[in-house]
């Protein structure tokens, strides 16, 4: 009888623990991301260089300024990076349980990805619409602002504003973006590590920090351009006569590529990149650090 309670316990968790695992390392990895983010996000919209965007945003908000959002930033870990990698570890699992524990080719790893990055856009979208509102707020005309002070308050807001519906606005782009981010970097992840832990021999502290560096460079160039496109369309507003900017994703896609070229959707790559990169480098980081410590407390 003693024995019979503990079972139920030990079946739920291993099912929770790449979810509570991977939200909590997300998290981690946004509390040190967060300044170059809002960067990244002002050299979108237009306001000039790394360097002019971070003395103009020391110079006239301090350095608040570079948190500002940091409560949706958190937010968006909590529900995107938990239900994409909790989902990613799930579906790899149950594809090495079909493939009779073989490692898994490229092709069935990229595609747990792309279905693990469309799950957790889905769950993430509202807070990651709230955290581009806010970072964008500070770069609007004062008549313009939405003054949103939390995550939360934004969240109401946009509900009582604009309806339910809204939190969901940009969702398409916000998921095709997250599918080429999540088959970059947890893909080339898995990969990685398998080659080189097996086929270079590395130990697991280089091996982590190789393949993290890895999946964090593919992350990046995937997604990029699909970024872009899901920061114009969450951040636009209407003009004198009620009209957006663009119809969707598409439309704003084809104008930018008629206006600026392909290598418009690469604008602030260079800031991208290094916030992408450290960012996903330091999840696999943090969530390899905490799977330690559970084996420690033999959880």
């Amino acid at each position: 009888m003693g024995e019979e309670k503990p079972k139920p316990i030990a079946g739920v968790w291993p099912t929770v623990k790449p979810f509570v695992n991977g939200g909590a390392s997300g998290m981690l990895a946004t509390c040190v991301i967060q300044p170059i983010d809002m960067i990244k996000v002002r050299i979108q919209l237009g306001q000039g260089s790394a360097v002019s965007v971070t003395k103009n945003m020391l110079k006239n908000d301090g350095v608040g300024a570079f948190y500002k959002g940091l409560s949706a930033g958190l937010l968006r870990q909590a529900t995107y990076t938990t239900a994409r990698l909790g989902t990613f570890r799930i579906l790899t699992n149950k594809a090495l349980e079909a493939n009779e524990g073989k490692p898994l080719p490229l092709y069935q790893k990229a595609l747990c990805g792309l279905t693990a990055g469309a799950i957790g856009a889905c769950v993430g979208s509202p807070a990651d619409l709230a955290l581009i509102r806010m970072q964008a707020d500070a770069t609007l005309p004062l008549a313009q602002r939405r003054n949103y002070t939390n995550a939360f308050h934004a969240l109401y807001r946009i509900t009582a504003d604009e309806g339910v519906l809204a939190l969901w606005k940009g969702a398409g782009p916000t998921v095709v973006r997250a599918m080429a981010l999540n088959m970059g970097m947890l893909a080339s992840y898995d990969q990685s590590v398998e080659f080189f832990k097996d086929n270079l021999g590395f130990g697991e502290g280089a091996t982590i920090l190789g393949a993290s560096s890895v999946s964090g460079f593919f992350a990046a160039a995937c997604s990029l351009p699909f970024d872009y496109v899901k920061t114009q369309i969450q951040k636009m507003q209407p003009n004198a006569e009620g009209k957006y900017p663009y119809t969707g994703s598409l439309d704003c896609a084809m104008k930018t590529l008629k206006a600026g070229g392909p290598l418009k959707f690469y604008t602030g790559f260079p800031v991208y990149c290094v916030r992408i990169a450290p960012h996903v480098m330091m999840t696999w980081i943090f969530l390899n650090q905490i799977q330690k410590l559970e084996k420690k407390a033999g959880l």
